[in-house]
């Protein structure tokens, strides 16, 4: 049977796409025939895609123009009590935004990060040490997984045993949409109970209660961690509120871990299916600290997509965009767009320049993990790779039904040590 050729009329950008892969030949459609591009969601009301690298990019830069404040930086459409009562540090612009971005940024500054460099190697082989040793595992639950949760833990100062905890929050919130995961799904009538708490989920309420007990724990006795320093901070008079506190710790939770191990997850799958880019880093191991992890985070793109509210008419590209619609900058796309890389679609762990804005496309939204999270993906290759003769997958890479996170959720593999 003949292939049905891929037109803007039939471009689909749904959940369930998602679930099978990341559609690259849409975007690659957009991006050479509407690089602006109405789309008519079944969630709600449509919205622009926006799939160019130069236009992610000048959209995250201008939050004048371009609100995350304004209507959340997810899809869906927010009442203004759901969007007042989910808004954390994310859904929030400057001058906000700035403030509550100094309470929380000087953990993750390339100085304090360089700072953890040792205590996350000696980390990274204890977990490589564990799993390599049972020769067959799902490598998303015993590497990929651990080693981001565990930092953040250290960061947050919470106990090893609450790690799980955290996971599970994370991992039903960010994968609302996926019933292997969420409890409640986004898109089901009893997720309305859950409309005031982000994700529309359970777990979020069940995280606000954890974080409040933490916090109110570090507010008596202060420690030197990350809560501590987020309760008791001050800026210009001010500390968060209550409900900042929430948000935030949700925000932690979700960015610090479940991006850095989608990023860890497809870097793997990246290199067992290309092997002769796993014999390139044998040969040159100080690749993966010049270039290969950017590729990896390039690769990977584990946020797809964020959102933003247009806060004037504009013209986009000869498309007129009105002020309160829904503008949504596809990272996917932007990372293989082939006005900027040479070659997109090959995984290449030399390649330079690497202009990815996986973290974001610049502006006061950039990823405040930036520093740690590459160094997590760069620790963790340096110490895993000279370990391995080989590592074979055992059944697919399943992933998870999402088309906001480009996430892995099994991944079974077979090792053999080096």
């Amino acid at each position: 049977m003949a292939q049905t050729a891929l037109t803007l009329d039939r471009v689909d950008l749904e959940n369930d796409v998602f679930a099978e892969r990341v559609p690259h030949e849409t975007f690659a459609l957009l991006r050479r025939e509407a690089p602006v591009h109405w789309y008519d969601w079944k969630g709600g009301r449509g919205f622009w895609c926006v799939t160019k690298h130069e236009d992610v990019g000048a959209i995250s830069r201008d939050t004048k123009t371009f609100s995350s404040e304004a209507g959340g930086a997810n899809l869906e459409d927010l009442d203004e009590d759901a969007r007042v009562a989910r808004q954390s540090m994310l859904e929030t612009d400057p001058p906000r935004h700035t403030r509550l971005r100094g309470l929380v940024g000087p953990p993750f500054t390339p100085r304090a990060v360089r700072a953890y460099e040792l205590a996350l190697r000696e980390l990274t082989r204890e977990i490589l040490d564990r799993a390599l040793s049972l020769g067959e595992f799902d490598f998303i639950e015993e590497i990929a997984k651990e080693l981001p949760i565990r930092v953040l833990g250290r960061l947050l100062g919470v106990p090893e045993s609450d790690l799980d905890d955290l996971i599970d929050w994370g991992d039903r919130m960010i994968a609302n949409t996926d019933p292997d995961f969420a409890d409640v799904l986004h898109d089901s009538p009893e997720s309305e109970r859950y409309r005031l708490v982000p994700f529309r989920s359970p777990a979020a309420l069940e995280l606000f209660e954890y974080a409040q007990r933490v916090g109110a724990e570090r507010r008596a006795e202060p420690r030197d961690d990350l809560v501590s320093q987020l309760v008791h901070a001050e800026i210009d008079g001010e500390r968060l509120t209550e409900r900042e506190l929430d948000t935030m710790f949700l925000l932690l939770v979700v960015a610090g871990n479940e991006t850095t191990r989608q990023a860890i997850a497809h870097g793997m799958l990246a290199l067992v299916d290309y092997p002769e880019e796993w014999q390139r880093l044998r040969d040159e191991p100080a690749l993966v600290w010049e270039t290969a992890a950017d590729e990896i985070l390039r690769w990977s793109s584990p946020v797809l997509h964020f959102r933003r509210t247009a806060m004037r008419d504009l013209e986009l590209r000869g498309q007129h965009i009105a002020a309160g619609d829904k503008v949504v900058v596809w990272y996917v796309s932007a990372n293989f767009d082939e006005d900027v890389f040479e070659e997109p679609h090959r995984f290449d762990v030399g390649r330079r320049p690497n202009r990815h804005i996986t973290f974001g496309g610049g502006g006061p939204h950039y990823c405040l993990g930036a520093h740690l999270a590459k160094l997590e993906v760069q620790v963790l290759f340096e110490e895993l790779l000279p370990r391995l003769a080989g590592l074979e997958l055992t059944g697919s890479a399943e992933r998870v039904r999402s088309n906001f996170t480009n996430a892995l959720k099994r991944m079974p593999v077979r090792v053999n040590a080096a």
